[in-house]
């Protein structure tokens, strides 16, 4: 299929192939009819992407400390990578769709198979879209209006944030496609609606709506104008739709409004408001997020667990819904905002208009039957088609070995784990993605022959001899087992799985994988026993024999309890998901099994830091480990510290950049131009086991010790909670 991708790069906007969605639990797939070009957010975006370097970094002065922070940690050439490797995956275009529904999945209700339904889905062939963010097309409403429901739930929510009741007066200030659609549903509420903006065309809709209106570029005075129109008693209620850098539809909001009176700001504006004027009426200012609640909330969104009404009424996909039963009463009438109308073929003339600053508002793009059917032809893709799998414009190359096929390519994997292979002279010949575009993209960046979104094309096809499992960790455990009875090698990023029971059963595979001898490695992405720094360090210390004290430093920092990770289903926790890596590594340098374990968070039972924790290792030598595994410190301290004190001696390695030694006679340290957490070195000495039938670098022993240890120390955590 064809989808609309945005080079963050230089801003350009182009045409790729990718391989169709699969449908998801939660979710539907929609082949699309039309989709919108929201001609605000998206110009935006092409104005972000456009912007040379310093530019963007002025509009995103958090990420630039992070940027700084993370220099000074890591060093620049790492720093770089990253914000390049940030940059050169493209951003999926759109959020305005109407299509008809192909496939719903696991507990999906209130969807069947040909219903018509408008959604936030982007600009593609086919989508698959969460079932909350799905609304069905009323029978009277026609494709071209129902398209802009999401932009219609947008203005929407900003008018419930606003509260406003019948006859009062509210201004709109930017009359684009969000502002016009916001004075639509206000003069339904039967507010007095005063719009504001520049460009006469916008004036004259909002005037056709009802609305008084000022054109801004006439010089009067809005705020007084505005004052005058609420017949001298300032506005109940200011929503601000434009988008801006500027903090002056925000001030002039305060100025025109009355004593406790309302801002909304649902588009983008500088928020510099004068604390005085704020006081003194006792204003009230909100900004709105998207269509309502529920968006961004993953349980709702991807879990598919709905808010109960008694006490969230309006969410975003009721919003949806309000916006099509306005349509269907012809209270709410948006095709005459349709300003241009492309086939999917022609969008880059509908983003040249967006880019040359030309006066637009519904620009709407048509997915034909041609579009619809396999074939035609693609500025970057070998075909247009709806396969869950296309060709990327690379011969094999069948004298590499092993061959390798890839499940996931998310951030880690695409920036880090997927080069790591490319650089080993492996054969990469598939790799899967669960939207298709970033495995196109990791694809095309690594020379691998296909990209999909099917998993089970990696575990199915003959030819690939290694499974590369790179998804969420709730997923991990099932693909190693379907790995092993393929009788495949599998290479899983950490963790090895969630549970005892999941362990029970990759131990069980394990055995009869390798019954009557050989069989396929199972290694683990534990990439820092493999650091040139740590692998000088264990050389040191293999030398002696009286028991070490291990002290890892963690400064792990803070994740968004939202984040994927922090879901216990889902990521599994921190512990799970990262602090093995820590365990690993102190195993590895101790080189004696577990023997008894100690864990706490930070506030004990109270939990008053649950991202905290201190873990005691005792090993069978005698040695203990203490990892202190910490989200409660700055970034700009380095993120990994080990040190190590034994028979009179100390090594201390700083972020994997730099190993010193106390006492060890001639060697007083190591350091390296660059951070090296021995992620290559890790992927190719399991390639070189895979290629030569090795065994694996990490005896199947130690990987199952681990995990068994870190899913025993998180289950302490927790009943410490």
């Amino acid at each position: 299929m064809r989808q609309i991708l945005q080079d963050l790069r230089g801003g350009a906007t182009f045409l790729e192939t990718v391989p169709a969605p699969l449908v998801r639990a939660n979710h539907v797939l929609i082949r699309t009819e039309r989709t919108l070009i929201s001609s605000g957010t998206e110009r935006m975006l092409l104005e972000f992407g456009q912007a040379n370097l310093l530019a963007k970094a002025r509009q995103q002065p958090d990420k630039v400390r992070m940027v700084l922070d993370k220099m000074r940690s890591d060093g620049v050439v790492p720093t770089l990578q990253a914000v390049r490797g940030r940059l050169e995956q493209p951003v999926a275009m759109g959020y305005c769709n109407v299509g008809r529904v192909v496939e719903v999945g696991e507990g999906v209700s209130g969807f069947a198979v040909g219903d018509r339904v408008a959604s936030n889905g982007k600009h593609a062939e086919v989508v698959c879209v969460p079932q909350h963010l799905c609304a069905r097309v009323p029978e009277h409403v026609d494709g071209d209006s129902a398209v802009f429901t999401v932009a219609g739930a947008i203005a929407l929510q900003g008018i419930r944030l606003a509260a406003p009741t019948l006859g009062e007066t509210v201004v709109v200030t930017g009359l684009g496609l969000i502002g016009l659609i916001t004075v639509q549903l206000l003069r339904a509420q039967g507010c007095r609606v005063f719009g504001l903006d520049f460009g006469t065309e916008k004036i004259e809709h909002a005037r056709s709506m009802g609305a008084q209106a000022l054109d801004l570029a006439s010089g009067a005075d809005p705020v007084q104008a505005a004052i005058e129109y609420s017949r001298g008693r300032g506005v109940d209620a200011v929503i601000v739709t434009a988008a801006t850098e500027s903090s002056e539809p925000l001030r002039q909001a305060a100025r025109m409004s009355r004593k406790r009176g309302r801002i909304v700001l649902v588009g983008v504006a500088g928020i510099e408001l004068s604390r005085a004027e704020l006081y003194e009426k006792e204003l009230t200012f909100q900004v709105s997020c998207s269509y309502g609640p529920g968006r961004y909330d993953p349980a709702y969104e991807e879990g598919g667990r709905d808010y109960p009404v008694g006490f969230v009424r309006w969410t975003a996909q009721r919003n949806f819904e309000a916006v099509l039963d306005m349509m269907a009463d012809q209270r709410l009438k948006v095709r005459g905002l349709i300003t241009h109308r492309f086939s999917l073929e022609r969008a880059s003339e509908a983003y040249g208009l967006l880019a040359r600053g030309q006066q637009a508002l519904g620009i709407v793009l048509e997915y034909g039957p041609a579009a619809a059917e396999a074939g035609g032809s693609a500025p970057h893709g070998s075909q247009a088609s709806n396969d869950s799998r296309v060709r990327i414009a690379v011969a094999a190359d069948t004298t590499r070995t092993p061959t390798v096929g890839i499940i996931g390519a998310g951030n880690y994997a695409g920036q880090v784990l997927i080069p790591a292979f490319a650089r080993t002279n492996a054969r990469l010949k598939l790799v899967i993605s669960a939207q298709g575009v970033s495995g196109v993209q990791a694809a095309r960046r690594n020379e691998i022959e296909e990209a999909g979104t099917d998993a089970r094309e990696v575990l199915d096809d003959p030819a690939i001899d290694v499974v590369v499992v790179a998804t969420r960790h709730d997923t991990h455990a099932s693909y190693v087992l379907k790995a092993l009875a393929a009788r495949k090698h599998v290479f899983v990023e950490k963790p090895l799985c969630l549970t005892l029971a999941e362990l029970t059963e990759i131990r069980a595979a394990y055995q009869r994988a390798h019954e009557g001898g050989g069989g396929p490695m199972l290694m683990v992405g534990f990439n820092r026993r493999f650091a040139p720094h740590v692998e000088r360090a264990r050389g040191l210390l293999s030398a002696l024999t009286a028991p070490k004290a291990f002290v890892m430093t963690v400064n792990a920092g803070r994740v968004p309890a939202e984040h994927w990770t922090q879901d216990r289903a889902a990521g599994g926790g921190r512990i799970l998901g990262e602090a093995c890596h820590f365990i690993d590594l102190l195993r590895h340098l101790a080189n004696a099994p577990v023997v008894g374990y100690n864990a706490r968070r930070l506030g004990g039972r109270r939990a008053a830091d649950a991202e905290s924790a201190m873990i005691t290792l005792e090993f069978a030598d005698g040695s203990l480990g203490t990892i202190h595994y910490l989200g409660n410190g700055h970034r700009s301290f380095p993120k990994e510290r080990l040190e190590v004190f034994c028979g009179g001696r100390i090594l201390q390695l700083d972020n994997f950049r730099r190993l010193r030694g106390f006492g060890w006679g001639a060697f007083g340290g190591m350091r390296t131009w660059r951070q090296d957490k021995g992620v290559t070195a890790c992927v190719q000495a399991f390639v070189d086991a895979a290629r030569s039938t090795q065994r694996s670098p990490i005896p199947f022993e130690q990987l199952a010790e681990v995990a068994e240890l870190t899913i025993s120390v998180d289950q302490a955590l927790a009943q410490h909670c």
